[in-house]
């Protein structure tokens, strides 16, 4: 048990170090000649990736488990409501500017197909 403990504290180490490796290589050859910013070395490398996991994310513990548990709200509330429900929903987001690009009706596709066949 303590070598597979030790084994796994090795594959963090290596992988810390080499995605540390990786964003000092990229922030030095991307950064100062895009942004006239200054290099970094490897121990800030290091502290920029941990302050970016810290701010953003995760430490790549596997997948998101708080959603997954919690589980897609805003599906089951879309799948309860009735087809009218659903059309008020879609035309409250457009008027806050969400909806599809060029002015096309994507999210009514489905109800004007419904739509045409109940008039034959």
């Amino acid at each position: 048990m303590k070598q597979r403990g030790g084994k796994i504290i090795l594959m963090v180490v290596a992988v810390l170090i080499a995605v540390s490796a990786v964003i000092m290589l990229l922030w030095n050859w991307l950064v100062p000649g895009i942004f006239g910013l200054a290099t970094i070395n490897f121990w800030q490398a290091l502290g920029l990736f941990l302050l970016t996991r810290i701010l953003f994310g995760r430490f790549g513990l596997g997948r998101n488990r708080m959603m997954h548990e919690r589980g897609n709200h805003m599906r089951e509330k879309w799948m309860k409501m009735t087809p009218e429900q659903r059309k008020e929903f879609i035309n409250r987001r457009r008027h806050f500017g969400f909806g599809h690009p060029f002015g096309m009706q994507h999210f009514d596709k489905g109800s004007q197909a419904q739509q045409g066949d109940g008039d034959k």
